[in-house]
């Protein structure tokens, strides 16, 4: 039997095996392979964990190696599998040898009465074991749902010292959760639509209780569809933040292979609740203003996820956009294009999933009443071009989607502006057939499609590229922007289960492009 346990480092981690020697000589306990301060003090804890849980601690002299011995190793999951360790030596060195001969992952935290404690990293490190080929361990009873998420591992949940060296000699105490389970796990009270699944609609997401933003929804429904990116311009007060703060009732809940990954970005974050083993909700994510780089990008000593990865395969809600710092927003720009970013420390990187979906709320101005037809801008224009600076052209020209939202006081009739959007379930319909669409097609959003799948995918006749032409002429838009408009009018088209890309697509598209409204400051 040899014991292993996980040493977290950004998205990927290490597994480092567990060794222990009894010698002759003064009884001392000596632990050598770059273990950091946490690590040190478990000799203390286990020591007393082992006395208090009944058994005897070995009399000899007790070395604890901890290998790859360059890999520095942190925290304290590393108490369980260290006492385990010094338990099945000294019982080998009496005479037994009952172990189970397989490699065995563990992972706990130890208190003086020989109680496990939970630890973050499970789901990773379940998830490392299993690629190496090992399918069997030991975590915290806290964590054991968490780690079964694995397919094929089997998992016994310890709740004490004993339970856990128990587990070490008999395999009958081991669980691994069936195929069939882990694809039944879902949210409660999720609802199917048209093949594809939704979170309940909670109290305070329903877009019924909003009149007269139908634009702005429409933008939001197809964002949602396409997984497009979105800013939304507009007063204080005018309700663009509410509306956006609904978002999560319109996103469709994660497949398996997307929630996999979620959830170890998550567990490596220690974010994961034992009622919500598994990720399936996207997740939504709102930093403050005053986040720094590190925040948003991620950091420290063993490169730790940060905003942009916590939000992986979900939304990265920036609410006051323009109070955020100019170096964190043009940070954006390259996950935001690749999916992904790169951490480099102390001569180590790693590189962390960053799918996110972007969407950012701001006024128009410093004061907010840029555009109003009932309220005066005391602001220069020097003030509002340094304003908008914050904004480089290269992050708007990746945002596909830009609303205007006009203040409801200024509206004559606002019924009229609901363009066929009702309630959040009614909104649903379309996004689930269009999501539908791009799982059968290419298995990608919309807004992830490249070059090479836009020429597949999104084929449009002479009247539609006469349409964008004159758009291209008319607003001189990027080559970017062009793709853009092609790809937002391919999920418009889906969203009212057209095959064929048709003008009043496109002229969608280029009018949320563009921001549809002169009155608005032109990005």
């Amino acid at each position: 039997m040899q014991i292993y346990s996980f040493s977290p480092f950004g998205y990927e981690g290490a597994l480092v095996n567990v060794e222990v020697d009894l010698r002759r000589g003064i009884p001392a306990i000596d632990l050598v392979g770059l273990a950091d301060g946490a690590v040190k003090e478990s000799r203390e804890r286990m020591q007393a964990a082992i006395r208090n849980s009944g058994f005897d601690f070995p009399q000899e002299r007790v070395l604890i190696s901890l290998s790859p011995a360059d890999l520095r190793k942190e925290g304290a999951g590393f108490d369980l599998p260290i006492a385990l360790g010094v338990l099945s030596k000294g019982a080998e060195v009496g005479g037994d040898e009952g172990f189970i001969s397989e490699s065995i992952l563990v992972m706990g935290e130890l208190e003086l009465s020989g109680r496990i404690r939970p630890v973050k990293g499970v789901h990773a490190a379940v998830a490392t074991a299993a690629s190496c080929g090992i399918m069997r361990c030991i975590v915290p009873a806290q964590n054991a749902e968490e780690a079964r998420e694995v397919a094929g591992v089997h998992v016994f949940g310890a709740t004490s010292l004993e339970d856990a060296f128990r587990a070490l000699k008999d395999t009958s105490f081991y669980e691994a959760k069936g195929q069939s389970l882990r694809e039944n796990f879902l949210p409660p009270d999720c609802v199917e639509i048209d093949g594809v699944l939704f979170p309940k609609i909670e109290a305070g997401y329903e877009y019924g209780e909003i009149k007269g933003q139908g634009q702005l929804i429409r933008a939001l429904q197809i964002a949602a569809a396409g997984g497009h990116n979105l800013i939304a311009l507009g007063a204080p007060g005018c309700g663009k933040t509410m509306a956006i703060q609904k978002f999560p009732a319109i996103n469709p809940v994660l497949t398996l292979e997307e929630a996999q990954s979620v959830t170890r970005i998550w567990s490596l974050a220690g974010l994961i609740k034992p009622s919500q083993p598994l990720i399936r909700i996207p997740p939504f994510r709102i930093p403050h203003q005053t986040a720094s780089i590190e925040g948003i990008c991620g950091g420290g000593i063993n490169c730790r996820p940060g905003e942009i990865s916590l939000a992986h395969n979900g939304v990265l809600f920036l609410d006051e956009a323009a109070e955020f710092r100019s170096s964190v927003l043009q940070m954006l720009r390259v996950p935001l294009e690749s999916g992904s970013i790169t951490l480099s420390r102390a001569g180590r990187s790693t590189v962390y999933p960053a799918n996110f979906q972007l969407l950012m709320a701001v006024n128009p101005c410093p004061c907010g009443n840029y555009g109003s037809k009932t309220k005066i801008c005391l602001c220069s224009a020097k003030s509002v071009d340094q304003y908008w600076k914050k904004f480089s052209a290269p992050l708007l020209d990746r945002v596909d989607l830009r609303v205007f939202v006009e203040n409801q006081s200024e509206k004559t009739d606002l019924d009229s502006d609901r363009e066929g959007l009702r309630t959040t379930e009614e909104i649903r319909e379309g996004i689930a057939r269009a999501v539908k669409i791009q799982r059968k097609r290419q298995g990608i959003k919309n807004s992830r499609l490249s070059p090479q799948e836009i020429l597949e995918t999104c084929k449009i006749g002479t009247d539609v590229q006469k349409t964008l032409d004159s758009a291209v002429n008319r607003y001189g838009f990027s080559p970017r922007a062009i793709s853009s408009c092609i790809k937002v009018a391919r999920t418009v088209a889906d969203i009212e289960g057209v095959d064929v890309i048709q003008v009043r697509h496109m002229e969608e598209a280029i009018s949320f492009r563009k921001l549809c409204n002169d009155m608005a400051p032109e990005i």
